[in-house]
């Protein structure tokens, strides 16, 4: 889980007027977490969004705060850099994330570019989600103007694409090994 340090009233990490608690606020909450977690097993990630409103170096100090109060690992919202990275990873000592989301602060970095500055994990939170809404909106926006979805059929994937990804004929007859030979006993 990540836990984050806005204020009630969030804001997305890429935008401005952001709002965050206080550091001693936000290691109350990773203590919390820490101390209510059962499962050792269960990674406890802080979120900070300091870059953005308080800079690199306040960032960090917040980020290391975290970790002496327990966090498993650090997620950095909206780097610019990769050094402000490497920074974060050097400072902590833990795993540290990155979010590469489109339209954001963050440059689309590479994996080999993150992995070159010590970044542990790469987040695409919305990638998938805007391609699917934008190939949505063209679908829809066509039974709107034809009154079918005809002229984009080709733009879907068919059910036999679909089906073959996922390996769906094999589950099939494994259900038929499984149950057919029950219903005709």
């Amino acid at each position: 889980m990540h836990i984050e340090d806005q204020v009630g009233a969030k804001r997305c990490g890429h935008r401005p007027g952001k709002e965050l608690v206080s550091t001693q606020e936000m290691c109350d909450r990773i203590k919390s977490a820490v101390d209510a977690r059962t499962d050792p097993a269960f990674v406890i990630m802080a979120r900070t969004d300091a870059l953005a409103v308080e800079g690199l170096d306040a960032a960090i100090d917040r980020a290391r705060a975290c970790v002496e109060a327990g966090a498993d690992m650090i997620f950095p919202e909206a780097v610019t850099e990769l050094a402000q990275y490497r920074k974060f990873v050097e400072a902590t000592k833990v795993p540290v994330l990155a979010n590469i989301t489109e339209f954001g602060k963050t440059p689309l970095f590479t994996l080999d570019e993150l992995r070159s500055a010590g970044v542990a994990i790469a987040l695409y939170p919305l990638s998938a989600f805007r391609a699917m809404n934008k190939a949505a909106l063209a679908v829809y926006e066509a039974v709107r103007r034809k009154g079918t979805q005809k002229n984009v059929v080709e733009t879907m994937q068919s059910r036999t694409e679909l089906y073959d990804f996922l390996g769906y004929n094999s589950y099939e007859e494994k259900l038929d090994q499984l149950f057919a030979a029950k219903k005709k006993a």
